[in-house]
């Protein structure tokens, strides 16, 4: 049986993963600074997994799987009108991208790929810490 946080731990936990949320996008730049585009989607996916489950953990749930996280997103947060659809659709695509990028031969992103995610990926992190600052003031 999955023993449950106290609120104190988790609140602690939600500023650590919008951290490294944060810190997560700083590695981004640094992969694309050097020319690694591959590695650079990985971790702008990384960034905003980390808020997703930051956001997730506010409302206590938690998921197995990336999968699972995706899911629950759209299931508490999209579905609900909470954060607008296109949230959902740009971290589906990332998902997507971060998995050919990881798995796939032949592959290979480039400049201006990154240069679209990066202000995207930015957005998403911040209206994901809007939706947090929202949680708690209601």
């Amino acid at each position: 049986m999955k023993q449950r946080l106290t609120e104190e731990s988790r609140t602690a936990l939600i500023h650590y993963r919008l951290q490294r949320a944060k810190e997560t996008l700083s590695e981004a730049e640094a992969m694309v600074e050097k020319g690694f585009y591959n590695a650079a989607v990985n971790r702008y996916y990384y960034a905003c997994y980390y808020a997703v489950i930051a956001l997730l953990l506010k409302i206590d749930i938690t998921a197995q799987t990336h999968q699972g996280v995706k899911q629950m997103f759209a299931l508490y947060y999209i579905r609900t009108g909470k954060i607008d659809n296109k949230y959902s659709q740009f971290y589906t695509q990332l998902f997507n991208d971060r998995i050919s990028g990881d798995y796939d031969d032949f592959l290979l992103y480039d400049y201006d790929k990154l240069s679209q995610l990066r202000p995207e990926a930015e957005d998403f992190i911040l209206t994901i810490e809007k939706e947090l600052e929202n949680i708690v003031e209601s």
